[in-house]
């Protein structure tokens, strides 16, 4: 009987043994899912100084006459042709309205749907329309008369990237709002309960890819580049944490002085550059919390959630010197030889006032900047201007025009110093 309880007692431990490590197992692969899920959901936010004494900017709202525009420095001699500054146009595609092409595609809604639009490349007379546009693709909106708002997409050699953010046009507002004697922008608003959705289409067949690929609510309004690598496409942002910015830029803001500027400002969100990795295909068999980038050079991270969604968290491409010019925005590369392939700069303009008031470029591979600045100059979107027959990714000069006072500015892209 002696023996016998002793046996009993032995199968108890082994059995309790067995719990207690099948238990530890599941603790500790439930802690590295929780960790994964903490660093995703509760990335570091930049954190802004605040400004004072900013100057006031109302004359550059104000309309003025034609002026004459000074050259200060010179212009390379096999530097040619036209600056356009193209300013809002529009579009019709059969009896329906859409925003102006980008890159030879474009989007329309119809009401539920979000339309990916093939334009052709080329016209053969300078009369001919966009007949012979194609819709490749539908994406469906999930509320019908309140789709995201979108400004522009990412495309690689394969792909199309749309993104869903939570930025929502309210379709009713915006067609009455001339009626309501209210502006455009009331019927857009910042809905952050929701999150922010990626969308791959196959370029070549318009089949919109199975992969649900979720993050954290932002906007962005412009992509920098995309690209493809190991198996993924890999796109690049500049992107905001709150939505709100539109309501910022308002006639009356900008024309503000003093503390009221000094508070529009500092309530205003800043845009950072930001790289979002997008494995495909998705692996249906990876455990739950892997991370599924094979992309050893970047940090950000796609990971496999319980109901097959990848939930993503970004990158940064900046350092903590790029704060100190209130973020980038208008973002543009060397389009020519790096557009949807691996690239290492980009140019933009920096924010350390409620416009633009200085070219950065950004290195992101090393996260280094550079910037060009001086007061009372306000610059436009740089464009990237190559040297003819050379093989550097940033052997060119920056364009941008420069107001108050007045001057085209051209910037060695090398250095970000004035020509």
């Amino acid at each position: 009987m002696r023996y016998k309880n002793v046996f009993s007692t032995l199968r108890f431990v082994s059995s309790l043994s067995t719990i207690v490590k099948e238990f530890l197992s599941e603790m500790a692969h439930w802690t590295s899912v929780l960790k994964i899920y903490m660093e995703n959901t509760l990335q570091t936010k930049e954190i802004f100084s605040k400004r004072e004494n900013l100057p006031c900017i109302a004359l550059l709202v104000t309309t003025v006459e034609d002026i004459s525009a000074k050259v200060r420095g010179h212009f390379p001699m096999w530097l040619n042709g036209c600056l356009l500054r193209i300013g809002p146009g529009k579009f019709e595609f059969g009896k329906d309205n859409c925003v102006p092409p980008l890159e030879n595609r474009t989007f329309y809604f119809p009401g539920s749907f979000y339309n990916v639009i093939r334009v052709p490349p080329e016209k053969v007379n300078l009369g001919d329309t966009i007949h012979g546009a194609q819709v490749i693709c539908c994406i469906p909106s999930a509320e019908r008369m309140k789709p995201s708002y979108y400004h522009s997409f990412g495309m690689t050699k394969n792909y199309i990237i749309f993104i869903k953010q939570p930025l929502k046009m309210n379709l009713w507002k915006i067609v009455t709002s001339k009626i309501r004697g209210k502006s455009l922008s009331d019927g857009i608003s910042w809905e952050p309960k929701y999150n922010t959705r990626f969308y791959v289409v196959d370029k070549h067949t318009g089949q919109l890819l199975p992969g649900m690929y979720y993050i954290k609510p932002f906007v962005t309004f412009h992509q920098i580049n995309a690209f493809e690598d190991q198996g993924c496409v890999v796109i690049d942002l500049c992107c905001q944490d709150n939505g709100r910015s539109l309501e910022v830029y308002q006639l009356q803001n900008l024309r503000k002085a003093g503390e009221g500027l000094d508070q529009v400002y500092n309530s205003a969100a800043r845009s950072f550059p930001r790289r979002f990795v997008l494995p495909l295909p998705v692996n249906l068999n990876a455990p739950e919390g892997e991370n599924l980038s094979p992309l050893s050079y970047s940090s950000a991270r796609a990971v496999k959630q319980a109901d097959r969604k990848v939930w993503c968290s970004y990158e940064n491409l900046h350092s903590k010197d790029l704060e100190k010019q209130g973020g980038i925005e208008f973002p543009q590369i060397n389009y020519g030889q790096f557009s949807g392939k691996k690239y290492h700069f980009f140019y933009g303009c920096g924010f350390w006032h409620l416009v633009r008031d200085s070219l950065v470029k950004i290195d992101v591979a090393n996260k280094t900047l550079t910037v060009w600045k001086e007061d009372g100059f306000y610059p436009s979107e740089p464009v990237f201007v190559p040297v003819p027959e050379t093989n550097e990714e940033d052997g060119g000069v920056i364009l941008s025009v420069v107001i108050t006072p007045n001057q085209v500015n051209v910037s060695s892209c090398r250095s970000q110093k004035e020509k």
